[in-house]
């Protein structure tokens, strides 16, 4: 009997420090260290449609204790909360793009900001189109800001803390942590005449630090000018959206979208897949190109595997690129 006990015992520890590493991996520690530079990615699923598992593309670079935020997808204040990063010390976030499955959390996010009798100023920064949407968020929030300030629970009103900024490509940001550049990739190829033509634009940015260097892709075609923005990045945090054209019909189907779309928007779809996504060897291509040190896959798709496994996508960067690959996970640090 004591020998079972024993046994049992050990197991028990054994399932204990197996969890504990588990968790240590994909939910960090408020103890992390304030010093230096750490990435954690919060979303990492490609939408726009929303998925169990996976919140979409957000991720929190944190130098020296302070956290900047790359995107906002659906999901990324309760991937925050889980990670134990403090909303209200969150000052500046920027945009990739404007679609949806980037910027869905976005509303959610201030509305927990403000909620937190955040006072000083918050900054979105990103692509033509950010000021627009920002502006259209403080004006839903401001409903609920004047109500808190009329039961006198606040006294500052939404509008005089959140701003959104178009910006240029170049250095956008800087301040005693870290220096910002974005450049325009391939992911918007916009047919002349449409709403969007001339007027929006989607961005890569690298961030540069004391200890480290991190490039996010955002979504992006092959791009010659996200490459010469990763050279010699430490992490190339780069989408992998890709669907083959098989995997492209049957996520329509699967989803219900195939009755739902007429077969031009189907058609549209069929090449906005194959021409302003990567595929796994496109990454490969750029990275070894670039000379990044480790490539981190994110913003992955919907392939319709039950298991949610990505791990073929490593092999072919690897078919180009020799350095570390890896498919991140919600919640995973670097």
């Amino acid at each position: 009997m004591r020998w079972i006990l024993r046994l049992v015992s050990t197991v028990t520890v054994m399932l204990i420090w197996s969890t504990a590493g588990n968790a240590a991996q994909t939910e960090p520690s408020a103890s992390s260290p304030k010093s230096g530079t750490r990435l954690i990615t919060l979303g990492t699923r490609g939408g726009p449609i929303p998925t169990v598992g996976r919140a979409q593309s957000s991720n929190a670079l944190i130098v020296n204790g302070t956290p900047y935020i790359v995107d906002a997808g659906e999901g990324v204040t309760r991937r925050l909360t889980r990670a134990v990063i403090s909303i209200p010390d969150i000052d500046t976030i920027f945009i990739t793009h404007p679609h949806s499955d980037h910027t869905g959390g976005l509303g959610g996010l201030l509305s927990a900001e403000y909620d937190f009798h955040r006072t000083n100023p918050v900054t979105i920064l990103g692509p033509p189109g950010t000021a627009a949407s920002v502006k259209g968020l403080v004006d839903f929030l401001t409903v609920s800001s004047d109500i808190r300030i009329s039961d006198g629970t606040h006294t500052v009103p939404a509008s005089k803390v959140f701003s959104g900024r178009d910006t240029r490509t170049g250095v956008i940001y800087q301040d005693a942590n870290v220096k910002v550049t974005a450049v325009e990739n391939t992911h918007f190829h916009f047919r002349p005449g449409s709403p969007a033509y001339g007027k929006y634009k989607s961005y890569s940015y690298r961030f540069e630090t004391s200890d480290r260097v991190v490039v996010f892709s955002g979504d992006t075609g092959p791009s010659q000018a996200l490459t010469e923005l990763a050279k010699g990045a430490d992490l190339l945090v780069t989408e992998v959206a890709y669907l083959s054209a098989e995997e492209a019909k049957a996520y329509l189907i699967r989803t219900g979208q195939s009755s739902r779309r007429t077969p031009e928007e189907q058609a549209s779809f069929l090449r906005h897949e194959a021409e302003e996504h990567p595929r796994p060897e496109d990454v490969g291509k750029m990275a070894a190109r670039a000379g990044v040190k480790t490539v981190v896959l994110t913003h992955l798709p919907m392939t319709g595997d039950p298991n949610d496994n990505y791990e073929r996508f490593v092999g072919e960067v690897n078919k180009n690129f020799t350095g570390r690959v890896v498919v991140a996970r919600d919640l995973m640090e670097f």
